[in-house]
């Protein structure tokens, strides 16, 4: 397994870019609890609001990312927001994104992410799965959605 590419070094220690990409739609406590997890791995954490052709938000990706932003602490100065319509690697490579976070739930999600991985690694990005906290474990974007309908 290849290593996390650094971003820079700062007093001899290798800094990391994080890249948490989704389609947010919406943005759960489940997602907001994954990225506060990754402050504490990884000196910097995009959350990139990905395009998924597969998937028809209810909101554009400008849209939701301003979603996002309004929800995170403005304290966490270590986290930015991005939209993005285009391979998650390709993102990673042309923003020196060192690898990418993806929240995992039960054992569909963590097959579906295992797949995801292994095809980033293949394009030169490591992933790191953090587990959801087991309060969180039954929230999803589409049961938040369907409650809000």
């Amino acid at each position: 397994m290849a290593e996390p590419r650094p971003t820079a070094r700062t007093s001899g220690r290798v800094r990391v870019r994080a890249l948490y990409p989704g389609s947010f739609d919406p943005f759960t406590a489940g997602h907001l609890n994954v990225v506060s997890r990754a402050r504490d791995l990884f000196d910097e954490v995009i959350v990139l609001v990905a395009v998924n052709s597969v998937k028809h938000p209810g909101a554009d990706a400008e849209e939701r990312a301003a979603a996002v932003r309004a929800v995170l602490p403005v304290e966490w100065t270590s986290v930015t927001v991005a939209a993005w319509n285009g391979l998650t690697s390709t993102y990673c490579r042309r923003h020196d994104v060192g690898v990418i976070i993806r929240g995992v739930r039960n054992a569909t999600d963590l097959e579906a992410e295992n797949q995801l991985a292994a095809m980033n690694q293949s394009l030169g990005v490591p992933t790191v799965l953090l587990p959801a906290q087991p309060e969180l474990a039954s929230v999803s974007s589409t049961a938040v959605r369907l409650l809000r309908t």
